[in-house]
């Protein structure tokens, strides 16, 4: 059963987020915890001072209705953008290796002096990418219509 469009089935929209603090990094992470991207799906443009990536991000907040309905847990790719950025670095992956899935476990920010700070994904297998940046700058916007999970379970980690 391949099902499309949980959107507009109940008022929802797709998010569309800024994050400017601390808590609004908190609030985010939650959201794009598990989320997988290929790192052919990473992009840093330096003169625009941009790092972003496409995610295909587990859909959280939508968990329980999804139980509730006897329905398929549902993944929605969405652009994850960190603005700001004055250098990016990564370890525990292959940063030219196109074909690689990475899965992100948490999103952080960092803080530095006068706002400034790193921006950290951390990432399975310890992986991480950390982008310092001038001050704190993400959006997360859906970016497409929510799809059935492939794997059809909701991600979990043992304790």
């Amino acid at each position: 059963m391949s099902r499309d469009a949980r959107f507009a089935d109940g008022g929802e929209a797709p998010l569309n987020l800024r994050g400017e603090s601390a808590e609004d990094v908190t609030v985010m992470a939650a959201l794009v915890q598990d989320a997988v991207l290929p790192v052919a799906e990473i992009r840093y443009e330096p003169k625009a001072r941009r790092l972003s990536m496409l995610l295909n991000r587990f859909r959280w907040e939508d968990k329980a209705r999804a139980e509730a309905e006897g329905r398929p847990y549902e993944r929605v790719q969405t652009l994850l953008v960190i603005s700001d950025v004055l250098k990016v670095a990564s370890q525990g992956f292959d940063r030219h290796d196109a074909d690689l899935v990475l899965s992100v476990l948490e999103l952080a920010f960092e803080p530095g002096a006068d706002g400034t700070g790193r921006v950290v994904l951390v990432l399975a297998g310890d992986g991480a990418l950390a982008a310092e940046v001038e001050c704190l700058a993400l959006d997360l916007r859906d970016v497409t219509r929510p799809y059935a999970a492939v794997s059809g379970q909701a991600p979990h980690h043992p304790e």
